[in-house]
């Protein structure tokens, strides 16, 4: 393929030499006339040598790498690549397992995708792009998956209206590219839930939670439950079937809330143990006496950029401060950061402020972290973005 090029300044080829899949435009020399965004690429040296191709785009980061071989980036590529993810999730018991068909199939930079996702659910796999790059090449992809996945996959639905950079003059619908389902229903080790990929939040459903609500089922026994942010429900499903004795779910959206109510009663039809609240998460914390035995904070990202880290720091602390207030002597929080520009120390550091500040005894019993199909690429530690600790509170 006759690939435009991208030429980098003398010394800024080093962490290309290290397998880092990012370019950033202050790293490029000179580039061909006519690139534009979401163009493929082939990156040299100064001098010449080749380095990478990728994904050409505006902004910060100028070249997403695909492959550091001089190779055609075409669907035979793009079935490599997600035939090597699939068969990694299948070796680890997440795909073809009969009690969840529910995972993540593609994870950008940690399957050498940078700038893609793919969730299954069921028999539909829905893709979101967050570069121009995979826009363009999506319906290629979606053919690419069905073929890869031979007949677990009917339907590919495109959600990329919020993802894709907001300066792209592009079409950003979003909607089915292959097949078309009404039927909504997902499995995630042996429960069943409803997945908003039309008006849901990232691709529909926090399917990085999926092994850390597997824990909290083995502590919900005979305990009462707060579910902050509880979004589709997910943690307050498993604690109702790890038997717990009450579960109140508490988000600020209405759209939530149903569905959390609508996940509960897909599971566990008539059950008189849950209530939802639809109320602010600090309101709800003040107006409510109430003490539980085990609390879940899992808020959305307070920091999705550096400059709001300080602030999203302070905002860790006081909710932490206010969980510890309402857990009663020997129950158990479990809270968590999805912020990627949050390291685990500067959590960590923010619920210790929380812990001192509420004068409570506070143990760690477990560091959590994302799931195994979410892989973190070892060239690529910002991967590394959910952050969790399970605190026994004395």
């Amino acid at each position: 393929m006759n690939y435009k090029s991208v030429f980098l300044k003398k010394g800024k080829e080093d962490s290309l030499l290290r397998f880092h899949p990012w370019i950033f435009s202050g790293a490029i020399q000179s580039a061909d006339d006519g690139i534009h965004e979401g163009d493929i690429v082939k990156v040299f040296t100064v001098n010449g040598d080749f380095i990478a191709i990728g994904h050409y785009q505006l902004g910060s980061i100028a070249v997403r790498v695909l492959t550091f071989e001089d190779s055609a980036i075409d669907l035979s590529f793009w079935k490599s690549r997600l035939l090597s993810a699939f068969m990694m999730r299948k070796s680890i018991g997440i795909a073809d397992n009969p009690h969840n068909d529910t995972y993540r199939l593609v994870h950008g930079e940690g399957d050498n995708l940078p700038g893609l996702i793919i969730d299954c659910y069921g028999k539909t796999a829905v893709m979101q792009a967050h570069s121009v790059g995979f826009h363009v090449c999506r319906n290629e992809i979606a053919q690419a998956l069905v073929e890869v996945l031979e007949g677990r996959i009917d339907n590919v639905y495109y959600k990329s209206e919020t993802t894709l950079p907001f300066k792209a003059d592009l079409r950003k619908e979003n909607g089915f590219i292959y097949g078309g389902t009404d039927d909504n229903v997902a499995r995630e080790n042996g429960l069943s839930f409803h997945v908003d990929w039309l008006k849901g939040q990232k691709t529909g459903f926090f399917v990085d939670q999926r092994e850390n609500r597997q824990l909290l089922e083995s502590y919900a026994k005979d305990r009462s439950v707060l579910n902050m942010f509880c979004y589709t429900g997910g943690f307050s499903v498993y604690a109702m079937r790890g038997g717990a004795k009450l579960v109140h779910s508490v988000d600020s959206s209405a759209k939530a809330v149903d569905l959390t109510n609508r996940n509960i009663s897909l599971n566990f039809k008539d059950d008189v143990r849950h209530k939802a609240f639809c109320d602010d998460a600090f309101k709800f914390l003040d107006r409510h006496e109430d003490k539980y035995d085990l609390i879940i904070l899992d808020p959305p990202a307070f920091a999705k950029h550096r400059s709001a880290l300080r602030n999203a720091l302070k905002g860790y602390t006081r909710l932490n401060v206010k969980g510890l207030e309402k857990i009663k002597s020997g129950g158990i929080l479990f809270t968590f950061s999805c912020s990627q520009v949050v390291t685990k120390d500067q959590f960590r550091q923010a619920v210790f402020t929380a812990a001192a500040q509420s004068k409570r005894k506070v143990r760690i019993l477990h560091q959590l972290h994302q799931p195994s199909d979410h892989p973190i690429n070892i060239y690529h530690p910002e991967g590394e973005y959910l952050k969790g600790l399970v605190l026994y509170v004395e």
